[in-house]
């Protein structure tokens, strides 16, 4: 496998990871709510690390992008 489908791969599993977990927290969201400090500052549960969890995953997807196609963020 080249390094360009190695990435490729490893971005099309973050992306259907990052969907799971938005189908997760919807799921949650309908059944139990979800307020500013749940969402923010919560400490258990699937809230607890959502959001930095998500934020690095989005991120190194779009890492990877830049990667593919030989550009960069900056």
């Amino acid at each position: 496998m080249s390094d360009i489908a190695a990435l490729k791969k490893e971005k099309q599993e973050l992306i259907d990871k990052m969907l799971e977990m938005q189908k997760q927290f919807i799921d949650h969201e309908h059944e139990h709510g979800v307020t500013g400090k749940d969402y923010w500052a919560s400490g258990d549960g699937l809230l607890a690390s959502y959001r930095q969890e998500y934020m690095d995953m989005a991120n190194r997807v779009v890492d990877i992008a830049h990667e593919i196609v030989g550009s960069n963020r900056l």
